[in-house]
């Protein structure tokens, strides 16, 4: 099915399906420089493991994660192995010659040799080794073969992001850690977790239990999402899923040990119906709510604007608003160390504001002359509250509107035009175009996919380029691809729409953009095909998945 649909892709984008010449290596991303040498690593034993330079506690710990995903292949990884093929990991003092991510490999017939300023440079480097080895687990006495070859290698962007929306539908933090598993194989380094939302509130938060004991669950409804029926009165929400602290911290700690960081988002002041469903005084209008089981609760106009049907927003005039939210900030704050918190501030419906006599008595008296700038108030007192607790704030590009908050990061989702405006007027700014990067929009022909109403080609995906001409480009931290999740309702569902276009954004935020080259890339996806059947179907006697990709179903 996967081979088919990128022959499906490649035909809607009109070009050739015919083969294009052998690439020199099977690598994604396209590492920055690859030299092919004569002859290959011959290892008919275990590989034997040497750690040079500092923080060796940490290289011991990649290792041995080496050495567990090595082994799905056959391959022996051993700190005591007796003199033979050695695997030798290097660190040195010199991160200018790689950077914090950066990594010089070479693989010769004497073993594999990688060196780095910081562990996540060798960290990478092993997972180009995994890619370089075989798809399938080799039968007993068979020799394994790596070619020989140097490379040196390092991101063009510290940005390279996917995100994980598990408000519409809930992923487990098994699920959760498998979808962190495959973004470190292609080197993807953020996941952003889009928490909360119209259709449930997945996060614990402690002073606030109703957050996940309310806004947590939902009627049981089957069907097209968007078109489900409405609870009914006396209907009991059984439909739950929240991750407790305990289990954030788990994650986040797996995703530490893989070098992803988790970009949290609490979204704020729309989409906000989970929050409103638990505590209806936090709204405007304080009328009773329910959690969004799928059903249609607004109405959207050919020229991009829409209706609320159901109030989905914060009461902006509220001081208890602000403090409700500086709680809410301050235990995600707590639970993520990264540096950046995602406030959301897209799609904020206005209308409920306008009407409100308290929200226009509260404009008079502020200063504020309309509902635009009613929004960049709220925005900038988030802005403020998650500052004061050492974070950056981030939001879609609609934070913007009325005036940007000082020293905040924007997300430019219509388009780049926002991450253009951002970048000019000195904001940080990250590229997620819904041209290039919106992983839920149909990627094959619309009898083989549930229809939505845009599609994305695997071959438009790998055009994307996020630093538009006349960008200070030290400004674009990076992109990263969307996958919301309202017709994604299982774990597998997830992984087909996210792959192989991920696989597109992966090489074009770690490689030069100048050596880009669609052929390549085409041919070398079909070479990681092979590798999602392996760790899908867990074919073999052994049942061993394909380098880590995906835990065996046998």
């Amino acid at each position: 099915m996967l081979k088919q649909l990128l022959i499906i892709t490649m035909v809607a984008s009109g070009l050739s399906v015919a083969q294009p010449a052998a690439s020199q290596h099977q690598l994604i991303p396209a590492p920055v420089t690859y030299t092919a040498q004569p002859g290959h690593l011959t290892i008919n034993g275990p590989l034997a493991v040497t750690n040079e330079g500092a923080n060796s506690a940490q290289l011991k710990a990649v290792t041995q994660w080496f050495g567990q995903q090595a082994s799905r292949v056959g391959l022996t990884v051993d700190a005591n192995a007796a003199a033979g093929k050695v695997l030798r990991l290097r660190l040195v003092n010199k991160p200018n010659d790689h950077g914090a991510e950066g990594y010089k490999l070479e693989v010769n017939t004497g073993g594999i040799s990688i060196e780095a300023g910081e562990p996540a440079g060798i960290f990478y480097g092993l997972q180009s080794v995994l890619q370089m080895l075989p798809a399938r687990a080799l039968n007993k006495g068979v020799q394994l073969l790596v070619p020989c070859c140097t490379m040196a290698d390092a991101p063009r962007f510290g940005w390279r992001g996917l995100m994980l929306d598990v408000s519409r539908h809930f992923f487990t933090v098994s699920e959760v850690k498998q979808y962190l598993d495959v973004m470190a194989h292609y080197k993807l380094n953020v996941l952003h977790w889009h928490l909360t939302d119209d259709n449930g509130w997945r996060i614990e938060i402690k002073s606030f239990p109703k957050l996940t004991e309310v806004g947590g669950c939902r009627v049981p409804r089957y069907g097209t999402f968007g078109e489900r029926l409405a609870p009914v009165p006396g209907e009991k929400a059984t439909d739950c899923g929240f991750y407790t602290q305990a289990d954030i911290a788990e994650v986040v700690r797996y995703a530490a040990e893989r070098h992803i960081t988790i970009v949290p988002e609490i979204d704020v002041p729309g989409h906000s119906l989970a929050a409103i469903a638990a505590y209806p005084e936090l709204s405007i209008t304080k009328v009773p709510a329910y959690v969004n089981p799928g059903s249609k609760f607004s109405e959207w106009y050919a020229n991009g604007t829409f209706k609320m049907l159901l109030d989905n927003t914060l009461n902006p005039a509220d001081e208890k608003v602000y403090a409700f939210l500086d709680k809410v900030f301050g235990e995600v704050a707590q639970l993520f160390p990264g540096q950046y918190i995602h406030a959301g501030g897209d799609e904020c419906y206005h209308g409920y504001w306008e009407k409100s006599p308290v929200c226009q008595q509260f404009m008079r008296k502020n200063g504020i002359k309309d509902v635009h700038g009613l929004q960049s108030y709220f925005m900038k007192r988030v802005n403020a509250m998650i500052a004061a607790k050492g974070k950056t704030m981030i939001g879609w590009d609609e934070i913007m509107d009325g005036g940007l908050a000082d020293g905040a990061a924007v997300m430019s989702w219509r388009g780049t035009k926002g991450g253009v405006e951002a970048a000019k007027m000195g904001h940080a700014a990250v590229m997620t175009p819904t041209t290039h990067c919106y992983l839920d929009y149909m990627q094959a022909d619309a009898t083989l996919e549930p229809r939505i109403y845009e599609k994305l080609y695997l071959k438009t995906t790998y055009e994307f380029e996020p630093v538009p001409a006349g960008v200070n480009s030290s400004l674009i931290l990076g992109g990263q691809g969307n996958l919301w999740t309202e017709k994604v309702p299982t774990l597998d569902h997830a992984f087909y729409m996210t792959y192989p276009r991920a696989l597109a954004l992966a090489e074009v935020l770690w490689s030069p953009a100048s050596t880009r080259e669609w052929p390549g890339f085409v041919q070398r996806t079909e070479a990681h095909f092979e590798r999602f059947d392996q760790g899908k179907t867990g074919e073999g006697q052994n049942c061993h998945g394909g380098n880590g990709l995906r835990p065996p179903q046998c």
